[in-house]
């Protein structure tokens, strides 16, 4: 394993677009900070607020420990980030303790496989360092003040590890990828300048 982390996050811009992550790691001081990244950044911290008087409901749950912004990094899997949400149910000192990672999105669609691929990436950081099994997950759409559940399958699990190492090979080899089949983000990508290939 290389000794240096790729974030969770990077599981999730890959599968949208693995440009994103090798401009990101090969083109490292070129990345804008656009409007959106900043309305996102905002719009976790008042979500941070409201889920602090927000009862475990919204997750299914009667009981359960919250701990907010949990910075996680594992040297064995290779990634590191930061969980918006981790929730122990019913606590830690319980031996049937289970552990649910939460990540809060701007979006009103449904999951898609990019953010299963960056909750399953957390859940494995998650289990690692508290010991407790992680087997569901929430994305919480803020827009629409409803969360999502995710499973965490084996199979969500093994892609964490197979894409790892796709990005790893894409960053040491400097190679960069194809454009994405679908573009229909391109337009508002803050490294649309860079891809003369696309629109």
């Amino acid at each position: 394993m290389s000794d240096w982390l790729l974030e969770a996050t990077d599981l999730k811009q890959y599968t949208c677009c693995p440009r994103i992550v090798f401009y990101r790691y090969c083109l490292p001081r070129v990345r804008p900070v656009t409007y959106l990244m900043e309305e996102g950044i905002r719009n976790h911290q008042e979500e941070d607020e409201r889920e602090e008087r927000r009862s475990l409901k919204t997750y299914g749950l009667k009981h359960g420990e919250r701990t907010f912004h949990l910075a996680l990094r594992s040297q064995r899997s290779g990634l590191t980030g930061c969980l918006d949400l981790a929730i122990v149910t019913p606590d830690k000192s319980d031996p049937q303790a289970r552990a649910i990672v939460v990540e809060y999105k701007l979006s009103e669609q449904q999951a898609g496989p990019h953010f299963k691929l960056q909750l399953a990436a957390y859940a494995l950081l998650l289990e690692e360092a508290w010991g407790i099994p992680v087997t569901r997950s929430f994305l919480y759409s803020i827009p629409l003040r409803r969360a999502e559940s995710i499973a965490i399958t084996p199979a969500l699990r093994q892609k964490v590890s197979r894409t790892s190492a796709s990005i790893r090979q894409m960053i040491e080899e400097e190679r960069m990828p194809a454009p994405p089949s679908s573009q229909y983000r391109c337009p508002t990508c803050e490294f649309r300048r860079f891809c003369n290939d696309v629109v």
